[in-house]
């Protein structure tokens, strides 16, 4: 068993150091980091995406926190990007890990 030593409070819900929370309603901190990193999507897949609306994340706690996107991009399209945030020490600096295009709503992320 773990202690609370490996649990850190995000918000009311306790996540598990390194696990990943489950599907979690989006809120506008939310958008707001992707849309802060758009243009590094956009430069990693080479296309630009008129539509960019978060529709589902998780997050993960690591050395930082991980936040796993579901971002509608137009018709039937849908992205998974990977945020990372550094510690709030370090400046809780963002970028993607990684950015996949061409899924569908219900591809699991």
């Amino acid at each position: 068993p773990r202690g609370d030593m490996d649990q850190q409070q995000h918000g009311q819900e306790k996540v598990l150091a390194g696990g990943q929370s489950e599907l979690k309603p989006v809120t506008p901190e939310i958008q707001a980091i992707a849309d802060s990193l758009k243009s590094e999507v956009e430069n990693q897949l080479r296309r630009t995406f008129d539509v960019y609306v978060v529709v589902a994340y998780r997050a993960q706690v690591v050395a930082g926190t991980n936040y796993l996107l579901k971002i509608h991009c137009g018709n039937d399209e849908y992205l998974h990007v990977k945020v990372y945030e550094t510690l709030p020490c370090a400046g809780s600096v963002k970028s993607v890990t990684t950015a996949m295009g061409g899924k569908l709503v219900d591809d699991a992320f």
